[in-house]
């Protein structure tokens, strides 16, 4: 099956320094795209923000990165770099530490993470930003096999299978799209391939 292509801007709004978890976002935006399985790269479009990949559940975890940061990075130390303010240089050299860009593997149409990892956007600067992560996705639609297994899986499970000796022989509205689906999925496709 060829690969396809989605481009994607993910508009956030940051409540100043700390995490903003997007892998939520992320997944909502996945299942519209219509493509179960591939790679999603994700650039943050900004010098003063940057991407992380770590735990979701005990916030401690994020705290503690934060200060940690801080301590590495100071604001107190002079900059050259200073018109925006003490947390500019800092914020520039934090995203010099960190990572603007991530590559993540989708199936089933969801990020393929740890049972405790989440995706942030990490906000560098002490005010509320505007921020922009493109993404792009390249991946398969869900083959056309699996999904005409699961219709027909829907179908086989409504269906009677005896239900004409006792309807004296008359097929169901069940019977002929059963009779239906069988003709399709024998039926070469444009390609020359059988479904």
């Amino acid at each position: 099956m060829p690969l396809r292509q989605v481009l994607h801007q993910l508009d956030l709004s940051t409540p100043g320094r700390g995490f903003t978890r997007i892998d939520q976002t992320l997944n909502a935006w996945l299942r519209t795209t219509g493509l179960h399985q591939g790679v999603l790269y994700l650039t943050c479009l900004h010098t003063s923000a940057s991407l992380t990949i770590n735990e979701n559940a005990d916030p401690r975890v994020l705290q503690d990165l934060e200060a940690w940061m801080a301590d590495v990075v100071p604001e107190s130390r002079p900059y050259v770099h200073n018109d925006e303010g003490a947390d500019d240089m800092p914020a520039h050299i934090r995203t010099a530490l960190t990572s603007q860009t991530l590559s993540l593997s989708v199936q089933d149409g969801r990020l393929v993470l740890g049972t405790w990892q989440a995706v942030y956007l990490w906000e560098h600067r002490s005010a509320p930003h505007q921020r922009t992560v493109v993404c792009h996705l390249m991946g398969e639609e869900q083959p056309l096999a699996k999904e005409s297994l699961r219709i027909n899986e829907t179908i086989q499970s409504r269906h009677d299978a005896e239900a004409w000796a006792t309807d004296g022989g008359v097929e169901t509205e069940v019977d002929l799209l059963v009779d239906r689906l069988h003709e399709l999925a024998d039926k070469p496709s444009q390609d020359g391939h059988s479904h």
